[in-house]
């Protein structure tokens, strides 16, 4: 039964640490889109009655 429990908290650590680790990139900025508006001006606008 300990080994049950020791795995237990050993997953739920790994758990946790994953779980920081995403709000942390989150926040620092990784998975902000810094290709897609560069390249925006090469497509043409469809709003445009012209």
């Amino acid at each position: 039964m300990s080994v049950i429990i020791m795995l237990l908290c050993a997953s739920l650590a790994v758990a946790i640490f994953f779980l920081v680790a995403f709000i942390w990139s989150v926040k620092d900025g990784q998975y902000d889109d810094d290709y897609s508006p560069a390249h925006r001006i090469l497509f043409d606008d469809k709003t445009s009655k012209e």
